[in-house]
């Protein structure tokens, strides 16, 4: 799903020339929907009236990014106009995370009944439905922008990943087939992300749900069904009824950050002996100590530090983001709980590009080190090698990407 938008470093853009003919590329695409796409949409199910209402009148939109017109190939543009990695802490705007929170408040008892019903049902707590719902599309009241006929049938056509962007056009057509989207309402991003969970079409048809008996699956107008398909998804996805997300925590000098990651867990209640603390000085909850925990750090020693749950990683199913998870987490948490801000502070690290980080993380590998791959994103696999190869090299271990290191890491 798509939700969390980076500024790429590298922009695959489509490069009209003013000598194309674009009627005679429509033309293309008209073809194509009816000699490639509806073959397949048909051998779904869909009906020949579902297909003609859903492109009725619909042509390319030629703004969408990473477009490759027919007969011509991907263009890599290098945008350095920023950068793109600063701290971590940007994803935590203030404004952001208390209008996120003030508002889930005001769902929180506008929409009681439903979340204890879901929650219920469900086992996710009322809380974290609210933060996803929240991120996702401001409890409902961000316009969700475009046709997702258009963007779909443009991006299947001809996108970088036209193969992905076609399967997910067909199960948009199922949806419309069975009724679920209000007439031609069915708006997605610009990735084709549809209505307020933000649920790509065949996540949709797999986690999309009934929540108000109506028949239908309206995640676009009906907040039931938004609630209890954000609450599906993530029960489907293996959330732990009765466990926490995570905890806030401070770690020992002595204790190394390249111990963070999800493969590297332990019963949380030895992490406690290696000294690992809650901030708020409360000690961890008698349930919890028992059962695995895992150190998720996502500035190193430069911004606050965790103990995360597998429930964690459930939200990192909805979007595959430390930060994401993290922000759903500790909104919720706020709208709940009341909490306040992070007690670590974030530093003010950053300046690089994914190319800077990229062509470090290919030294890092050809030390032997598992990065995660080369993609210029400073995961957890990328954060805990840094910091083995500072330790290995006897400096301070940091583990996040700095500066400086490229220089002793890249020849």
């Amino acid at each position: 799903m798509f939700r969390l938008i980076l500024p790429f470093l590298f922009c695959l853009c489509a490069t009209i020339s003013p000598a194309q003919d674009r009627a005679a590329v429509e033309r293309q695409f008209q073809d194509w929907l009816w000699q490639d796409v509806w073959p397949q949409a048909r051998a779904k199910g869909v009906s020949r009236r579902t297909m003609k209402q859903a492109f009725a009148g619909v042509t390319l939109n030629w703004d969408l990014p990473d477009l490759v017109p027919p007969g011509q190939q991907p263009q890599a543009r290098k945008k350095q106009r920023q950068a793109e990695f600063g701290s971590p802490g940007r994803y935590f705007n203030k404004n952001a995370v208390q209008g996120a929170t003030a508002v889930g408040r005001k769902m929180a008892r506008r929409h009681a009944d439903t979340l204890a019903r879901v929650e219920a049902q469900t086992g996710v707590p009322a809380r974290i439905l609210l933060a996803i719902w929240g991120r996702e599309s401001g409890y409902g009241q961000v316009a969700i922008p475009h046709d997702a006929f258009q963007v779909l049938g443009t991006k299947g056509f001809m996108s970088t990943r036209s193969e992905y962007f076609t399967d997910e056009l067909i199960a948009a057509l199922q949806i419309a087939e069975a009724g679920h989207a209000p007439g031609r309402g069915m708006k997605s991003s610009w990735a084709g992300a549809l209505g307020q969970p933000q649920f790509m079409p065949s996540s949709f048809l797999t986690f999309a749900t009934d929540g108000d008996g109506d028949g239908r699956a309206d995640i676009w107008g009906s907040t039931a069904d938004t609630l209890a398909s954000i609450g599906n998804y993530l029960h489907r996805h293996g959330w732990v009824e009765g466990r926490d997300w995570g905890f806030e925590v401070r770690v020992p000098d002595t204790l190394s950050c390249a111990l963070e990651g999800p493969d590297q867990g332990r019963p949380i209640r030895d992490w406690t002996a290696l000294g690992v603390t809650r901030v708020s000085g409360r000690p961890f909850p008698d349930h919890e100590l028992p059962a695995e925990g895992y150190l998720m750090m996502p500035a190193g020693r430069h911004g606050p530090a965790f103990i995360v749950t597998p429930n964690f990683y459930v939200l990192k199913d909805y979007n595959t983001s430390d930060l994401y998870a993290l922000f759903v987490g500790h909104v919720g948490d706020r709208i709940q709980y009341g909490v306040g801000d992070f007690s670590g502070r974030w530093g003010k690290v950053g300046g690089l590009y994914r190319s800077d980080i990229a062509s470090m993380q290919r030294a890092l590998e050809q030390q032997g080190h598992d990065v995660g791959g080369a993609d210029g994103l400073p995961g957890f696999k990328t954060r805990r090698s840094i910091g083995r190869w500072q330790e290995a090299t006897g400096r301070a271990p940091t583990c996040f990407p700095e500066a400086g290191m490229k220089a002793h890491l890249v020849p």
